[in-house]
């Protein structure tokens, strides 16, 4: 597929990549990614958290490396790269990726809904809600996907700095000691900060939608520095307010900072932060499930609304027959480790392989 396939009138300015990759990347691992980051490093788990952002544009770059030397989208990359068939097999598992990260999102948000507010409301009533919402902003076209996202960081920026209200409650010397643990454990702490991270890969499918794409990079830059910088901030803020022994026990230690939050006109704060988080999470699935089902429309040349429904179907299945802890670790583990290791592995190899197959043409 070639850029000058998609018309103009489909495409958004370069200026909204830092939207769409920054909404993309906030979701439900902002909430819970401490416990996990504390257990391996501990006080130094914002080094692991810089250099797991210094991955992510090493990354980008990598994508726009490939871009510029095979317009498209990674559909087009696959087949250029590895022929029909070999190309058709890795743009399946794109596909499936995009799916399992789009319900690993609404599984663990609903998880969320379930332990803080409605214990009793089944899971599959919730998730019908979101689907029905999420196909509704599809049909707009990808456009109407961009402006969800750029309104989702415009009306949720102010979540980040609720966290503040915790600092008169904390220790700082519970930032101590730095530089504490080895490159292993800093390397461990990377790989858990994955979840918090990933999600400006979506840049692989709609990059032709983007006018003059190349000049969008800086601001896919610009997205996922700021990515990093709030998750710094989450986790430091976290270090001072909570003891490392009460931060590994805390499965959403995010949240928990907000139950503090007192107002004389509100009584359970944290009532408003996971209800406002849904404006957080639409952009995370409605672009998941745009991504996964224009590969499918791309892949089997059907209409895209037929994919759509097929794996929102899914989805609701997956919150009707198997919505327990057990299946979130099971979407959670297919995404980190195993597909952030797909992708880490896989682009730089595929930059490689369409470099060699440029070089050879020009001999």
């Amino acid at each position: 597929m070639n850029q000058t396939d998609v018309n103009e009138k489909y495409m958004v300015a370069p200026f909204y990549v830092f939207f769409l990759v920054h909404s993309m990347q906030t979701g439900i691992g902002v909430l819970s990614f401490q416990r996990i980051l504390a257990k391996s490093t501990g006080t130094d788990g914002w080094i692991s958290i810089l250099l797991a952002g210094l991955i992510v544009h090493s990354l980008i770059w990598v994508i726009y490396k490939i871009f510029s030397m095979v317009p498209g989208d990674i559909l087009s990359v696959n087949h250029h790269a590895f022929g029909k068939w070999g190309g058709n097999l890795f743009s399946l598992l794109f596909i499936a990726y995009f799916l399992v990260l789009g319900s690993t999102v609404m599984v663990s948000y609903i998880q969320i809904i379930h332990v803080w507010m409605f214990e009793e409301v089944p899971a599959w009533s919730f998730s019908l809600v979101f689907l029905i919402l999420i196909y509704y902003i599809n049909t707009g076209g990808f456009r109407t996907i961009t402006g969800i996202a750029f309104l989702s960081v415009m009306m949720t920026f102010w979540l980040a700095f609720v966290l503040f209200y915790a600092m008169k409650y904390s220790e700082f010397t519970n930032l101590l000691p730095v530089f504490d643990h080895s490159l292993l454990d800093i390397w461990t702490g990377t790989k858990h900060s994955a979840l918090s991270m990933i999600g400006f890969e979506l840049i692989l499918m709609f990059y032709p939608f983007i006018k003059d794409a190349k000049a969008s990079q800086k601001y896919a830059h610009g997205g996922a520095l700021t990515t990093t910088l709030i998750t710094v901030i989450v986790y430091l803020v976290s270090l001072v307010f909570y003891s490392q022994n009460q931060l590994v026990l805390n499965i959403w230690p995010t949240l928990t900072m907000t139950s503090i939050v007192e107002l004389a006109f509100i009584q359970r704060f944290e009532y408003i932060y996971v209800s406002w988080w849904a404006i957080v999470i639409i952009p995370n699935i409605t672009i998941s499930l745009w991504a996964a089902s224009r590969g499918f429309k791309r892949l089997f040349n059907v209409q895209q609304k037929y994919p759509l429904w097929g794996m929102s179907l899914i989805i609701l299945i997956i919150n009707i027959f198997f919505f327990d802890v057990d299946s979130l670790n099971i979407l959670e583990k297919i995404i980190n480790p195993y597909g952030v290791l797909f992708l880490v592995s896989y682009l730089p190899l595929l930059l490689v392989i369409i470099y060699i197959k440029k070089k050879r043409n020009r001999l």
